[in-house]
């Protein structure tokens, strides 16, 4: 069974979930996405967002292939580039951090250890940017497929709450940069996300 991460381009958006690939949750503020979806095509709006941020930002999101099958995904990006997060009641995003989005595991492909080659993925490629922390909006309140993640799951994975909320807390996940840690990526990241497998908190969206 082979296995690989690429990143997430406008050559490969369309292997996203189909509900996915349509979801503007995050690319756009509340109305702004109500408008769209209204329109009646989502996924011209999410295409857009993805050309825009790699154009100016770079990649912003990975997509792990199983045997040439899409598996899963993950998305994230500046605060700046990401409208939604200023309506979350713990928001703002620090400025230092990138925020990650959501995440998917299709459940087929679930208890494999995808969930962690992602994230692995994720601050891998931020600690080479120079970027200083991930964080995320968790749902304490988790019971369904939603486009927020389960903040049981950010704080399994090494997360920890920076602005407390009944339902939507602020997590942060710092990405140390000093040159020993660097090299020893592999190594922190199978401490931080050994533990526990990310799949099982993981769901459409």
């Amino acid at each position: 069974m082979s296995r690989r991460l690429a990143n997430v381009t406008l050559d490969n958006l369309d292997d996203l979930p189909r509900r996915c690939r349509q979801c503007v949750f995050w690319e756009l503020d509340p109305v702004g996405g109500e408008r769209a979806v209204k329109a009646g095509d989502p996924g011209l709006e999410k295409e857009a967002w993805i050309s825009g941020t790699l154009l100016d930002w770079g990649s912003c999101g990975k997509i792990v292939y199983v045997d040439g099958v899409a598996a899963g995904f993950v998305l994230y990006a500046p605060p700046l580039y990401v409208p939604r997060s200023i309506a979350f009641p713990t928001s703002p995003v620090s400025s230092d951090a990138v925020l990650l989005m959501t995440a998917h595991i299709i459940p087929e492909f679930s208890g494999g250890g995808l969930g962690r080659m992602l994230v692995q993925g994720v601050a891998k490629d931020l600690t080479r940017r120079g970027v200083r922390a991930i964080e995320a909006f968790g749902d304490l309140k988790w019971e369904q497929p939603s486009c927020v993640m389960p903040a049981e799951y950010l704080l399994s994975v090494g997360f920890k709450t920076v602005r407390p909320h009944l339902r939507f807390p602020r997590l942060r996940l710092e990405l140390k940069t000093a040159v020993s840690w660097r090299e020893d990526v592999e190594v922190a990241l199978e401490r931080l996300l050994g533990s526990m497998s990310p799949e099982r908190a993981l769901r459409p969206v």
